[in-house]
């Protein structure tokens, strides 16, 4: 397994491949706008959702779970939640089983259970942050 990040900042100027679980085709919505950022700054985007499934948002074919996508793209480094908290954990467990290297909850996701097993399996886990917020904090223009 790749070993974890040391900080937001070196994660964000390591990490390539960011998986958003539950990524929404609608530009108006936050994961959109958030992996749009992300995409445009050299990230590459993963969309998991299932509903999405086989289709396509911002450019990427969306997958119905983690499982599937690393299958396709191998490592992932940071798995960026846009869930509701009691939603997290199935999503943690699959992250760690794939070998993610980042649990990232946004604004407002606090799930203190995912994040022990996230961390217990030596991933960085971040919560209740922005992940676009962050980027630009630490990639001053």
């Amino acid at each position: 397994m790749p070993k974890a990040f040391e900080s937001i900042p070196q994660m964000l100027s390591a990490a390539r491949t960011i998986a958003v679980v539950g990524l929404s085709s609608r530009p108006e919505r936050a994961s959109h706008q958030v992996a749009s950022y992300l995409q445009q700054h050299g990230h590459r985007i993963i969309p998991i959702n299932p509903t999405y499934a086989g289709q396509s948002i911002l450019g990427e074919h969306c997958y119905a779970t983690l499982t599937q996508a690393s299958k396709e793209h191998g490592v992932v480094d940071i798995v960026d939640c846009f869930r509701k908290p009691e939603d997290i954990l199935p999503v943690a467990e699959e992250a760690v089983a794939i070998g993610a290297r980042c649990l990232w909850m946004q604004l407002g996701i606090v799930n203190e259970e995912a994040a022990r097993l996230a961390r217990k399996a030596g991933m960085m886990v971040v919560m209740d942050r922005c992940l676009k917020v962050e980027h630009q904090a630490s990639h001053p223009r």
